[in-house]
């Protein structure tokens, strides 16, 4: 998952930004709310992270305005405010989860992790596809029941593609999913991976459209 998080703390946003980097995400981190308007509308993200006591545009503010836009991007608060008027009000301004510090982390995933389920319609962690099996919450993928070692990147890719079967998608497309801010993109990033996905998975299970993008189709 790409992740926005939007929180003024600088301790607990860079423990926050680390702590899901390293359980597999790719995470923006940003301290303010007019920051964190400006990246949701140049960039996009499986989820938000969202902490409610900001500088220069609350949280709710910035929770509003996603949803008067139509953005249905899965919100999860992130915020010391624990009283159960305030989730209430959260939850009835638009957002998906309401989580209160302090947090345990693995907790933050797993919630992360339930939330795009949701948005992707795919409600079981694991995700098949013929003699395929990625599972999103350990990491892995299984082919005929063994087990195919990816690198990072590669897991993204497959699961993007996999979340969208029948879909083409572009290369900058998959590029929004794999890398943050602060991440050197190489020209030829997208094409080096998928190249590795065919030799450990088959040339035909990912096409590319020429011109356009690529696609795991539809089964029969």
């Amino acid at each position: 998952m790409r992740l926005l998080l939007i929180e003024d703390d600088i301790q607990l946003g860079n423990g926050i930004q680390i702590g899901l980097k390293q359980a597999n995400h790719v995470v923006d981190w940003v301290t303010d709310g007019k920051a964190g308007e400006h990246a949701l509308k140049v960039e996009n993200y499986t989820a938000l992270i969202l902490d409610l006591t900001l500088p220069k545009i609350d949280g709710l503010q910035i929770l509003k305005n996603l949803r008067n836009q139509g953005n249905t991007i899965p919100v999860l608060i992130l915020t010391a405010r624990d009283s159960v008027s305030d989730k209430i009000l959260g939850l009835d301004t638009g957002a998906d989860d309401y989580l209160v510090k302090p947090f345990d982390l693995d907790e933050l995933t797993a919630r992360l992790r339930a939330l795009s389920r949701r948005q992707t319609g795919i409600v079981s962690p694991c995700i098949e596809y013929g003699n395929l099996c990625l599972d999103q919450t350990a990491f892995t993928l299984t082919k005929d029941g063994q087990s195919v070692i990816l690198s990072q990147r590669e897991f993204f890719i497959l699961q993007t593609l996999l979340e969208n079967v029948g879909k083409v998608l572009s290369r900058s497309h998959l590029e929004d999913n794999l890398y943050g801010w602060d991440e050197l993109i190489e020209s030829n990033a997208v094409e080096v991976h998928i190249h590795h996905l065919r030799k450990k998975l088959g040339k035909e299970l990912i096409r590319t459209i020429r011109g356009i993008g690529y696609v795991i189709p539809k089964l029969p």
